[in-house]
C-alpha cells in the first residue's frame, strides 16, 4: 500500500514549528536548496517529562551517527521513532543547537524590524517559543537531534561540521507512539558559512501502513526489538486506562 499524504508545507529559513505526530504515521523532511539544518526534539504529548533522550539513543546501537534503521528512543527505554529512509546517511546527534550570542557574534544582529522574515533566529529561542505553546520552558530542554548535518571528529575529539546535504534530500521518520515533535530550521552550532545560512525545509505528514518492527534493520538490534517491546506495554495500559493510545 502506498503511504497517504495528508499535509505538506515549508519551515521557512530558521524559522520554528511543532506538532503532534500520530503512531502510526511518518513525517518526511527535505532540504529544498541544500546546506539546511533541522534541529528537533521529541516529546511524550500525555507526559512531557518523557522526552527524546540522546545518550540512550546512541548507546544502544552502538553508534555516532544517526541513518535509515536507528530508532529514536525516550529516556523511558520506548522508541518514539525509526529512520525509516534517508537519503543523506549521517544526521548529527551531539552538538545541540546555536543561541543568540552565537548567531550574533558569527553574522551580526538582524532583527525582524530590520529585515523582516529575513531576519537571523536562533535555534535555542526558536525552541523556547515553540516549547511555550505547550506548557513548558527553559527546564524542558534537552539535547537534540540535527537533521542534515554531518559533523566529524578529528584525533584530539575536536568536532566540526563536515558535510551538508544537497537540494531535495529527504529523511523520513515512521512514528511507533504519538509524539510532540518541536523543530527549527536554524544554523547549525558549527556552521562558520561566512553569510547568515538561510535554507528552508519541506515536512509532509503521511499516514503509513508501515511498522519500525517491519524493517530488517531496526530488528537487526537486539535493543530496538527490545524497545519496540516496551511501546507495546505502553500502548496497551494506555488503551486499558482510556489515556488516549491507539
Amino acid at each position: 500500500m502506498n503511504d497517504e499524504l495528508l499535509y505538506a508545507d515549508t519551515l521557512g529559513a530558521g524559522c520554528h514549528w511543532s506538532l503532534l505526530m500520530p503512531r502510526g504515521h511518518l513525517l518526511r523532511l527535505t532540504d529544498v536548496q541544500g546546506g539546511a539544518n533541522v534541529g528537533m526534539l521529541l516529546y511524550n504529548p500525555l507526559d512531557h517529562l518523557e522526552r527524546l533522550n540522546i545518550p540512550d539513543t546512541l548507546k544502544c546501537q552502538h553508534t555516532f551517527r544517526l541513518t535509515a534503521g536507528h530508532c529514536l528512543y525516550s529516556d523511558m527505554g520506548r522508541v518514539f521513532c525509526s529512520i525509516a529512509r534517508d537519503d543523506f546517511g549521517w544526521h548529527d546527534s551531539v552538538c545541540g543547537t546555536c543561541d543568540r550570542a552565537l548567531v550574533e557574534s558569527r553574522w551580526g544582529r538582524l532583527t525582524y524590524q530590520q529585515a523582516r522574515n529575513g531576519m537571523h533566529r536562533n535555534g535555542r529561542d526558536g525552541f523556547l517559543v515553540e516549547l511555550a505553546k505547550h506548557g513548558m520552558g527553559k527546564r524542558d530542554l534537552a539535547a537534540n537531534l540535527n537533521w542534515f548535518s554531518r559533523v566529524s571528529a578529528d584525533a584530539q575529539g575536536n568536532l566540526r561540521l563536515a558535510g551538508k546535504a544537497p537540494a531535495g534530500a529527504s529523511v523520513e521518520l515512521c512514528f511507533e507512539m504519538d509524539t510532540l515533535v518541536v523543530m527549527h530550521a536554524a544554523p547549525h552550532p558549527l556552521d562558520v558559512a561566512q553569510a547568515y545560512p538561510a535554507r528552508p525545509v519541506r515536512y509532509e505528514i503521511l499516514a503509513t501502513p508501515r511498522s519500525s518492527a517491519d524493517d530488517p534493520r531496526v530488528l537487526a538490534r537486539a535493543e530496538n526489538s527490545r524497545g519496540l517491546l516496551n511501546n507495546r506495554l505502553y500502548l496497551a495500559g494506555c488503551s486499558a486506562a482510556g489515556c488516549g493510545g491507539h
